[in-house]
């Protein structure tokens, strides 16, 4: 399967954004993990199939939402209240089980500037 991501920009502390990815098949799982620079890639969110199940990086709890439109086989990030620590190079990832994300799309940036 591939993944496209898209919607990363600049914008001031404070502000919203939203990502989309679009898978080229059906996944199981589908998330977003981000590598911010000099720092190790790390988990943002995830979500099931049905959409009943979203799990968050506690950093993120609370301002983020994960969303997925099945039927258009794409998930969605929108980002609030985003801070300057939120600067990073976001993926878009999948996985056939909860447990583990098995292919990484290529990244789009997302710059927060205090």
């Amino acid at each position: 399967v591939q993944l496209q991501a898209s919607g990363g920009g600049s914008v001031r502390a404070g502000s919203s954004l939203r990502l989309s990815c679009t898978a080229s098949g059906i996944i199981n799982v589908m998330g977003w993990v981000r590598q911010a620079p000099g720092k190790e890639r790390e988990f943002v969110a995830k979500i099931a199939w049905s959409a009943d199940s979203a799990y968050y990086a506690d950093s993120v709890k609370d301002r983020f939402t994960i969303e997925r439109d099945n039927y258009k086989n794409t998930v969605y990030l929108q980002m609030n209240s985003l801070k300057s620590e939120d600067t990073a190079v976001y993926s878009c990832a999948a996985g056939t089980s909860w447990s583990r994300f098995d292919t990484w799309g290529q990244g789009t940036l997302v710059t927060v500037s205090s």
